[in-house]
């Protein structure tokens, strides 16, 4: 084999990996054999040469190992690029900031689509490669320009059930009346959730609740705020303000819910009445030190059903592939967010709204809160 001809067929094995028809391994092992004798091509071509390191930033708690499970051990023994999870919480400011560090340590974020609507048109993240990432292992209309939908959870409310017997809450209007159910409540710290929350208890009908009306849910939330014991920011705060009893009822992520269930041996229950449902994505930063195709790979292989499954089993993620819903027992779709009888009970964001609107509805809100 001439010098020309090895190195058009490592190009050819580098183009297949890059597309995912063949793993790092194979791609090592069939790229050796042709290079025999000229290991100076191999690592001049490889399609992974540059990527010996990918980190996931999520939101903490239990994401940290159930996105390692599911997702980051097994790219590992497909690719070999070591996958770091860090729990940091990627708010919209977090990975602005590091883009704009001018030398990103993230390479994916676990991100709200409205967020990446946002950083993607100012050119902090890298546009989803559609020729990795399958758009039909995708719910439809859930693929943006940068981010790509992997999984679905709600804000629902959580309450302590031995508090208030067998008066559960049934919606917002029972989150925000602390005469009928007293006890201090805990709010999401970054706004998403709390403003559809007020306006709701306030008597805006679900069909009625977008653009929001912002001045009308900031009052509500201002004249609240005695019963707020805590603003949560991530996964972890929302668990332990519901397990220490700090709070008796809290608006938590529905993938958190489950768990808390769980961890208080059935103490603290959730319902899914007005819930608000979202789906999760993953980015990628603009320049990211691991790579964008590694960082494409990875997104693609999280889109396997039966990893989506071990999502859903380990932090009640509603799986954002189709193909994962049969796989659901029976007796677990009650935590299921996207399950039919779940859905029925809830509301969607309005990504669209939240794109313009976000970032001046929350420096309004944090005001509110921090006063």
């Amino acid at each position: 084999m001439t010098h020309d001809t090895k190195k058009q067929a490592v190009e050819t094995l580098s183009a297949r990996a890059g597309r995912g028809e063949i793993s790092r391994r194979q791609f090592a092992q069939l790229a050796a054999i042709v290079l025999a004798g000229t290991p100076m091509l191999l690592r001049s071509t490889g399609a992974f040469a540059a990527a010996k390191e990918l980190v996931l930033v999520n939101w903490g708690g239990d994401a940290i190992t159930a996105y390692d499970a599911a997702y980051g051990q097994s790219f590992t023994k497909d690719t070999g690029i070591v996958v770091k999870m860090d729990g940091s919480g990627p708010t919209e400011g977090a990975i602005a900031a590091q883009f704009k560090s001018g030398a990103p340590t993230w390479d994916l974020v676990d991100v709200d689509p409205f967020s990446a609507i946002t950083l993607g048109a100012q050119g902090m993240l890298e546009p989803i490669d559609y020729n990795v990432v399958d758009k039909k292992k995708m719910r439809p209309g859930f693929g943006w320009d940068y981010a790509a939908s992997t999984y679905f959870f709600s804000y629902i409310i959580a309450y302590d059930s031995e508090k208030y017997g067998k008066d559960a809450p049934t919606g917002m209007a029972d989150f925000f009346d602390v005469k009928k159910f007293p006890g201090k409540r805990s709010l999401y710290k970054w706004g998403v959730s709390s403003w559809e929350a007020a306006l709701l208890a306030d008597g805006v009908a679900p069909a009625s609740l977008y653009p929001l009306d912002l001045k009308r849910a900031h009052d509500k939330i201002a004249a609240f705020k005695e019963n707020v014991v805590s603003y949560w920011g991530g996964g972890a705060e929302s668990q332990s303000v519901l397990l220490n009893g700090e709070a008796s009822m809290a608006i938590v992520w529905s993938t958190r819910a489950s768990l808390i269930e769980q961890d208080s041996g059935g103490k603290i229950k959730f319902i899914w009445d007005q819930g608000l449902i979202s789906p999760g994505a993953l980015a990628v930063l603009k320049g990211n030190p691991g790579g964008k195709d590694a960082a494409m790979k990875f997104i693609a292989s999280a889109q396997d059903p039966q990893k989506q499954l071990i999502m859903f089993d380990k932090l009640g993620q509603g799986p954002a592939n189709p193909a994962a819903d049969a796989l659901i027992p029976a007796d677990k779709k009650r935590i299921n967010p996207v399950d039919p009888a779940n859905m029925a009970k809830q509301i969607p964001l309005d990504m669209d709204w939240y794109a313009k609107n976000y970032g001046a509805a929350l420096d309004e809100y944090t005001k509110i809160i921090s006063a």
